[in-house]
């Protein structure tokens, strides 16, 4: 179905790297594979997609704008940027809560004591473009190892979400760098939804269901 021609769908994935030194970053085991099947399905079903991506070894998608970007700064730039033209958000990227506090412009070198690494918090994004929504519909993800339900529904609230697909990252075939996953889905109205295992490219269709079912009811949302 084209039920998501007229919408500008927002789509973010993959990692972000911070950088120690001009050898080492810090990172994560994020993919990207869901949020790129997210953009794929959404440029299926009509919408004009952007997909801002952190680094990943993934075919850029057919039909859809994207972005190529490194660090949580160069991420939160390129999606501030274009928030106010987008109707749909969907934030799957698996952006770094700390940086380090100093980057050296030499490799760090091994020495006989402890070596101590300062970090300091990165922008969050998710928080800020809630706080900038003007009708549009923002999805967030929660990549969790504990309290799923509860960290979820915190996360949702606090950032001022439609909607959060949360997954345990320690469950089989739930976590980063597979093609399954196995997720919760809560939304603002208080429902609740437990998704069985399925291929990431399924419950990228199943997501956007949901999201084009409740743009259906809530026609005072931004379309673009």
């Amino acid at each position: 179905p084209k039920d998501l021609a007229g919408e500008r769908v927002l789509v973010t994935a993959g990692p972000t790297r911070e950088e120690l030194d001009p050898v080492r970053y810090l990172s994560n085991h994020s993919s990207g594979k869901m949020g790129y099947a997210i953009a794929r399905a959404a440029r299926r079903r009509g919408a004009r997609v952007t997909l801002v991506t952190g680094p990943v070894c993934l075919a850029e998608p057919f039909g859809v704008e994207t972005i190529s970007v490194v660090s949580a700064a160069e991420m939160r730039e390129a999606v501030v940027s274009r928030f106010a033209a987008a109707s749909i958000v969907i934030k799957a990227a698996a952006v770094a809560d700390f940086r380090p506090e100093a980057r050296a412009g030499s490799k760090i070198k091994k020495s006989a004591g402890e070596t101590v690494l300062r970090l300091a918090r990165t922008g969050d994004i998710l928080a800020e473009i809630g706080r900038l929504k003007n009708g549009q519909f923002i999805a967030g993800f929660a990549a969790e190892t504990d309290d799923l339900g509860g960290n979820a529904v915190k996360k949702l609230k606090e950032k001022n979400l439609d909607m959060i697909v949360a997954n345990d990252v320690t469950r089989e075939g739930a976590g980063f760098a597979v093609d399954t996953n196995i997720v919760t889905m809560i939304f603002s109205d208080g429902r609740i939804e437990d998704m069985p295992l399925m291929d990431k490219e399924t419950l990228a269709d199943t997501i956007l269901d949901r999201i084009a079912a409740m743009r259906r009811q809530s026609p005072n949302l931004a379309s673009g």
